[in-house]
């Protein structure tokens, strides 16, 4: 009987497969470091503390079913929308802005005027949901 010999093991052939992982490892690093777009970043109340709105402090607007804007029941483009409630922010700074949604208003509308909201610097803003009959 002759015995074979067996072969050392070489280190070379797990070289590959650890390039592999350090690749992956700083692959995964990198991209965890991307910013990731959070879209509208809304600040909520707080359940302890509700705010009180003045009603002479309150704006409202409405998106009807066909995305037409009603601002003070007139139709309104967004930039009326616009230049009207800085008029009033500069007359009222603690002003709070109502917007009433209709449920079949095209979600793109709804984001235009969210949109504009966020670039006039209005702290106090809120929608709600119209219910649907």
């Amino acid at each position: 009987m002759i015995k074979s010999k067996r072969r050392p093991f070489e280190d070379t052939s797990s070289g590959s497969l650890q390039d592999l992982s350090f690749l992956l490892i700083v692959f995964f690093i990198v991209i965890a470091g991307f910013n990731v777009n959070k879209g509208f970043v809304l600040n909520l109340p707080s359940k302890e503390k509700p705010k009180v709105v003045q009603q002479n402090d309150l704006i409202k607007a409405r998106l009807n079913a066909d995305g037409t804007l009603i601002l003070s029941g007139k139709n309104a483009s967004l930039e009326e929308l616009c230049t009207a409630l800085q008029e009033k922010q500069k007359e009222w700074p603690n002003m709070t802005f109502l917007l009433s949604i209709n449920p079949e208003t095209p979600y793109q509308n709804v984001v235009d005027v969210i949109y504009e909201i966020r670039n006039l610097n209005i702290e106090n803003f809120c929608f709600k949901m119209e219910d649907s009959v």
